[in-house]
């Protein structure tokens, strides 16, 4: 397997493990995980906006012109996905109907954040961690969400269970898989372009879906939750995270000074 597809494919199984956690946890004590859920959407939803502002943005300004333009259409189209499904899939049946709408935004919603996971790894390496790290923190939250959707339209627990984890932790690594052999041919510009776009969709999902709970939690424990994940994303930043994985236009670059010292054996470079 290709390096460039190793590490989106082994963020996106750690991502369906934390939501097996949330579906477990729920199954034993559903009562508690559930009113926590919001709490953990929020501290994901606080740690990923201030990971996409501080790094994943200005990094895709740097390598995009039209960067402003690719992020403004990233951030339209997860809202006009998650409003398409609720068009096309109108909550007018009863039962278990009811919990098709929102069963198929949530599986969508992982889709596309296995692909964050491919597009962000192909730009660069540290950029992929942030995102990663921060979109697992509410896949705990999110296997809560549909294992209490599906119970609440006439699920049965074990059901309820298999169903969760298709839509909500099975499709997180077959994004990233699908969107990961689609990359690897891609040159260096349209990576730079949808990487752009990928920083338009977590602004989406971190300010949108993510935030809902804010309406639902008490003010004091929702900006607890949020400010914890500000912190725990500024900790993130300090780490000195690197690694080999990187945009097609970064591998030219060090290839290019690699032959000039090659050159020059002395390793000093003459003045241009």
């Amino acid at each position: 397997m290709p390096l460039s597809l190793q590490a989106p494919i082994l963020f996106g199984l750690l991502a369906a493990l934390v939501t097996s956690f949330g579906l477990i946890a729920v199954a034993v004590r559903s009562e508690w995980t559930a009113r926590q859920s919001g709490l953990f959407s929020l501290a994901a939803g606080g740690m990923l906006i201030s990971l996409t502002l501080l790094h994943i943005a200005p990094e895709a300004l740097q390598m995009n012109a039209r960067a402003p333009f690719f992020m403004l259409c990233g951030f339209l189209g997860g809202l006009m996905l998650t409003s398409g499904i609720n068009i096309a899939f109108p909550e007018k049946s009863g039962g278990r109907a009811l919990a098709l709408t929102p069963l198929l935004a949530v599986g969508l919603h992982s889709f596309l954040d296995g692909v964050i996971y491919s597009v962000t790894f192909a730009a660069s390496f540290e950029a992929g961690v942030y995102a990663s790290t921060s979109l697992i923190m509410h896949e705990f939250a999110e296997g809560v969400i549909a294992f209490a959707i599906l119970s609440r339209h006439g699920f049965r627990v074990r059901e309820a269970l298999i169903w969760a984890f298709l839509a909500a932790g099975a499709t997180t690594p077959l994004g990233a898989l699908v969107s990961g052999v689609f990359l690897t041919g891609l040159g260096p510009g349209v990576v730079a372009a949808l990487y752009a776009l990928s920083a338009g969709l977590l602004i989406y999902v971190a300010t949108g879906p993510l935030m809902q709970p804010l309406k639902e939690e008490p003010p004091l424990r929702g900006l607890a939750a949020l400010g914890a994940g500000v912190l725990i994303a500024f900790l993130l930043l300090l780490l000195p995270i690197h690694g080999h994985i990187h945009g097609a236009a970064g591998e030219h670059e060090h290839e290019h000074e690699h032959i000039h010292v090659l050159k020059d054996p002395s390793g000093i470079h003459p003045p241009d």
